[in-house]
């Protein structure tokens, strides 16, 4: 019987898979045209499992893929050309004595090779009549890329020497790994195995021979629909495939990894609810665990505090950034999957992501400012239902206690983040709340609340005058006929020095035919 898996290659027959056709179909016409590339994307983002089923294809297309990877290697093979050049011969010999091809792997036993020029001279001797595909798996696993770098240089002299008619070499060579190889060289520096020479580029790339790679990864609507079909065709659910499909893949944004793990999460834990509100459950379950992926995420957040400031402004401030393909800091998120490009700008990576970042955030805020965790009153939550006009009436009351002795350009920056913070405790467990991206920026804020059978909308402003505050009631109202919603609330937070009496001011209004809690909290 199939499964869901996240863990390692998916095999057809054994999981339950995305039809990734199309883009395998993409990827081997890149092939045919003898380009070279590197598939670079986050982790878990389904790599190996792409040049897995690659392989598996290639023979019928007349090529022979030779599948090797960095992981695990020995670390001596970097030491020297010699090491390296015998080790990766080595290598693919190994690879097709595993898969039982062993006139093939006597072929690629060499012992003349003994330095980059020799296996230079072997790979033309080796190639010629024979389209191989090279594909290297976590290049980036190694320990020292130096000599790695030098051993792309002299494919790159070979494949410049092919299309000049003068040399034979691989029909095509694939890397694969989170880093591209123009910035393995940022890599090697913050691990420390390689340190900037004076005048020394921090990004150059030996590379340069490499088409872009534009086939996305991601798993569209189809692709997890395509998943889903599988699935039912084997249990009989009932399940409205294109709706579950289309709110994984809005919470997802199609990184494989969180897609596999929302239906594991509902086939394993959730009693096999297949509905919408089964994938929103699965969400909650899975901002609970410990992954490896949000240890990831935890991990460079700590290491690079440029990212952490950047996202943070991102999340928190609704600040927005323009693609800019040097910045080495937007580069790290963009590698790591934490941010992607939308248009001209890069926001965070999927929803998932968000909601996992504003938690972080929170809970930073909660820390720094020392504010000390209140229990829920029994009467913001009681007998099964969230009372949102008593839980905002709280949070604007100790707002000011809180915040008494702070700086404004502190607060500014925070007091969205604090409503989170206080928000938090009253759902966990019971609830779930989103911020909808397409509204948040540094003036505004919608946030979806999920409890129980109800849905609230509350949307957060920072003051600026009489007129913007109009314009958020109408902004609200448009809002809240797009959710099919009555009623509303609104919180906005004044930081007028003649305002600053610390006591909300809370109203019922009437606007646009709808009913909106109205209140405006002070400092």
């Amino acid at each position: 019987m199939r499964e869901f898996n996240v863990t390692g290659i998916c095999v057809p027959g054994k999981h339950y898979m995305a039809d990734t056709s199309e883009k395998l179909s993409k990827v081997i016409a890149l092939i045919e045209k003898g380009k070279y590339f590197s598939i670079n994307c986050a982790r878990q983002y389904g790599k190996t499992t792409t040049i897995f089923l690659l392989e598996q294809k290639l023979p019928d297309e007349g090529y022979t893929p030779i599948r090797i990877s960095f992981e695990g290697v020995n670390e001596g093979m970097f030491d020297n050309e010699l090491k390296f050049s015998r080790d990766f011969i080595d290598l693919c010999s190994w690879y097709f004595e595993r898969r039982g091809l062993l006139t093939e792997s006597e072929i690629w036993k060499e012992d003349s090779v003994v330095d980059f020029n020799s296996l230079s001279k072997f790979l033309t001797k080796i190639c010629r009549n024979k389209k191989y595909v090279l594909m290297i798996d976590e290049v980036d696993k190694s320990s020292n890329n130096i000599l790695f770098l030098r051993f792309l240089g002299m494919l790159r002299d070979k494949y410049l020497a092919r299309s000049a008619g003068q040399d034979e070499t691989f029909q095509s060579v694939i890397l694969v790994g989170v880093y591209n190889i123009k910035n393995l060289k940022i890599k090697m520096v913050q691990a420390g195995t390689h340190q900037l020479q004076d005048g020394e580029a921090r990004i150059n790339s030996p590379w340069n021979i490499a088409i872009d790679f534009k086939v996305d990864m991601s798993l569209n609507i189809k692709e997890i629909s395509s998943m889903l079909s599988d699935y039912e065709n084997d249990h009989k659910t009932g399940m409205d495939i294109e709706a579950v499909a289309t709110e994984i893949r809005a919470y997802t944004n199609g990184y494989p990894y969180l897609v596999s793990r929302i239906c594991q999460k509902i086939e394993e834990e959730l009693d096999r609810e297949w509905t919408v509100n089964g994938v929103e459950e699965a969400i909650k379950l899975m901002l609970l665990e410990h992954t490896t992926l949000i240890d990831d995420i935890s991990k460079n957040i700590a290491n690079n505090k440029e990212l952490d400031n950047m996202m943070f402004r991102i999340i928190a401030l609704g600040e927005k950034y323009n693609y800019n393909a040097v910045d080495v800091t937007m580069g790290i998120g963009l590698t790591f999957g934490f941010l992607i490009r939308q248009g001209k700008e890069v926001v965070i990576g999927n929803k998932f992501f968000e909601l996992l970042l504003y938690k972080h955030y929170a809970q930073k805020i909660q820390i720094d400012r020392n504010i000390r965790k209140r229990t829920v009153p029994s009467e913001v939550i009681f007998d099964g239902r969230l009372d949102m006009q008593l839980a905002i009436e709280r949070f604007a009351q100790h707002y000011y206690e809180i915040y008494r002795a702070s700086l404004k350009e502190f607060i500014e920056n925070e007091c969205r983040l604090l409503f989170l913070t206080y928000l938090q405790p009253l759902i966990n467990g019971g609830g779930f709340y989103h911020v909808e991206s397409e509204t948040r920026d540094a003036k505004r804020m919608d946030i979806v609340v999920d409890y129980g059978d109800e849905q609230f909308i509350v949307e957060l402003k920072l003051w600026y005058g009489e007129a913007a505050h109009d314009k958020a009631l109408d902004q609200l109202v448009g809002y809240l006929a797009r959710k099919n919603k009555d009623v509303g609330y609104l919180i906005t937070f004044d930081f007028r020095k003649e305002n600053n009496t610390g006591a909300p001011k809370t109203e019922w209004v009437e606007h646009g035919g709808k009913k909106i809690f109205d209140v405006m909290v002070g400092v």
